[in-house]
């Protein structure tokens, strides 16, 4: 194998896991520390730059960054990232002060943004500080997309997504709430230099079932549904409730049932348990607010008495997989399983609607009737229009259309300076030594069993009488540091100078777990295999030297490493040093 590159900016950034598995690559170790030094508004602004939405992430995220957190090579379960950044969120100072100032004299470029959710939002939020004028245009009567109409309050409260939205819409932006854009002609021929859709995924998907026709009345489709309470357009629901669907849209649909009326509210999904596409938290909230979950049941007809619905009729079945996992469902052959509802709510899915972009305004569209984007630049087959969030390859989540906006605010920075938008800006990085003594660092490297720390809720009765009041109560500031030490600062870098190596193998001895190794190089794939530890993660690269001065060379697999520090301690010469390395997503603000 050759030397490894490490400045190479996406060889570290790999390394720390959680950073690299967010769609906006949020620094997270570095907020993390800053949040045990409880440095709250520091951490808070280190999101707002990346995510732009820390109090909403902070509630609702997705959290791509957990699974691949790196405490969970130790423990079952991985840093609360989310959750701690709520803890800055909620601990936060007054930012006004240290938001981006807004040019009195604008660029003379203008930009349209059809939408106004947190993809619309980001770009807006990128472009406004660098002079443009910012026209949005949203259906809704406040900004904020599908974060205002389709999360419910018990999860995210108004008055947080009202702060978050207002910083932005506070830089000067010309937002026009409760118009509906029926045609894109028209707004391309008010002349503007680009136009951006981030209209979401609208349509929801229903089932076209015998006895829809009559039932019709008492079937909603979840998102509509959803909206509709949220603007307090609905106030109640039947008794019995059946929400169709196993994703997060249903969770959000029977838990918000139970605190509109309904008595017997129940999940029922066509797949396993296993297999159901809703994170597993909110699967777990819905269970501990005493809703059942029916698996493996197939809905196949809407029961009508005396033209009212009475129920649903379901198929049970059996999920068989082959050898590659792919996944069918066989009827087991019993009788169809009657349930009552006096409601029925359908959050099967969502899809994409453009009927108001018209065909002849040079954006291609594909097969499935979405149009065809570049998944870098963002921009459409007509070089003025960029699509992001839902709008661009279908459902997501907010972490995503955020991503999305940061890159076609970027592409649209280009398009206005006539530069390529293909060009990408490199990222920024910095590579620092943490060493402050012989064997002392400047963060704290202990490494110990340390199981998560569950978020309190409210009174589950106190919830169940109050649709806005929220479930969960967020970490105090003690038990968010406690959280907070959990992280084990995969940001700070193990990095080997050959030239001080003396070959003793101290490192190898002191390390916990074996991932470094001094061998005669070789073949990756059988390098492998002759390590300490043997290194079978193909995912996560081999750091690997020069060869040393006895033809071996140092391999260290970072898959394994704990970054603990102790290599660097143990180390007599000071051939290995703990580095921070700082990762952060160029874009149009610093």
């Amino acid at each position: 194998m050759k030397p490894t590159n490490i400045k190479n900016p996406e060889y570290f950034h790999k390394v720390v896991d959680c950073q690299y598995a967010c769609p906006a690559h949020t620094p997270v170790p570095e907020y993390i520390r800053l949040i045990a030094a409880q440095r709250y508004t520091d951490a808070y602004m280190i999101n707002w730059y990346s995510n732009v939405f820390p109090g909403v992430l902070g509630r609702t995220c997705d959290r791509p960054c957990e699974p691949a957190c790196r405490r969970v090579r130790v423990e079952e379960q991985p840093v609360a990232i989310c959750r701690l950044k709520r803890v800055a969120a909620d601990n936060k100072d007054d930012i006004t002060a240290r938001l981006p100032l807004i040019p009195k004299e604008k660029n003379g470029k203008r930009i349209a943004l059809i939408g106004a959710g947190p993809a619309s939002l980001t770009v807006a939020r990128d472009l406004a500080p660098l002079g443009y004028i910012i026209d949005v245009y949203d259906n809704q009567f406040a900004g904020g997309g599908m974060m205002r109409s389709q999360i419910p309050s018990f999860r995210l409260p108004i008055g947080v997504l009202d702060e978050e939205v207002n910083y932005i819409l506070n830089m000067g932006i010309n937002a026009t709430f409760n118009v509906q854009v029926d045609s894109l002609k028209d707004i391309l021929d008010k002349d503007y230099d680009a136009v951006f859709v981030g209209t979401g995924a609208p349509r929801g998907k229903g089932l076209n079932l015998p006895g829809l026709e009559d039932a019709r009345d008492h079937v909603f489709l979840g998102i509509d549904w959803l909206a509709s309470v949220a603007f307090e357009h609905t106030d109640r629901i039947g008794e019995r409730v059946l929400v169709l669907g196993g994703g997060n849209t249903a969770m959000d649909c029977c838990r918000t049932s139970m605190r509109m009326g309904g008595k017997d509210v129940r999940i029922v999904v066509r797949s396993p348990f296993e297999d159901m596409k809703a994170s597993p938290w909110e699967k777990e909230d819905a269970m501990a607010e005493g809703i059942p979950f029916y698996n493996n049941h197939v809905p196949k007809e809407f029961v009508i008495e005396k033209g009212k619905l009475k129920g649903m009729l379901f198929e049970k079945v059996e999920a068989h997989y082959d050898d590659k996992g792919n996944r069918s469902l066989v009827p087991t052959g019993e009788d169809l399983v009657f349930m009552e509802a006096d409601d029925v709510l359908m959050a099967i899915g969502q899809e994409n609607s453009f009927p108001w972009i018209e065909r002849d305004l040079g954006i291609e569209f594909d097969k499935w009737d979405m149009p065809v984007v570049d998944k870098t630049t963002f921009q459409s087959t007509n070089p003025k229009v960029f699509f992001g969030g839902d709008s661009a390859f279908g459902p997501e989540n907010i972490i995503t259309a955020v991503a999305h906006g940061h890159q076609a605010a970027i592409s649209i920075n280009l398009l206005c300076q006539d530069k390529s938008v293909g060009k990408r800006p490199p990222p920024m990085t910095n590579l620092a030594s943490q060493k402050m003594g012989v064997h002392e660092w400047s963060y704290d490297n202990a490494v110990a069993p340390d199981p998560r720390y569950p978020v309190p809720h409210a009174p589950l009765k106190k919830l169940l009488k109050d649709r806005k009041l929220e479930v969960e109560l967020g970490f105090d500031t003690a038990t968010g540091y406690k959280e907070a030490e959990r992280c084990l600062n995969c940001d700070v870098q193990t990095v080997f100078d050959e030239v001080r190596c003396i070959e003793c193998d101290a490192c190898v001895d002191i390390c916990p777990t074996d991932c470094i190794t001094f061998t005669v190089n070789g073949p990756q794939k059988e390098l492998r295999t002759r390590l300490t530890a043997p290194a079978h993660n193909l995912s996560q690269d081999l750091y690997v030297s020069a060869e040393l001065p006895t033809a071996r060379v140092m391999v260290k697999d970072e898959d394994v490493c704990l970054h603990c520090g102790l290599c660097a301690e143990r180390c007599p010469t000071g051939a290995w040093d703990m580095q921070k390395f700082l990762y952060n997503v160029s874009g149009t603000l610093v």
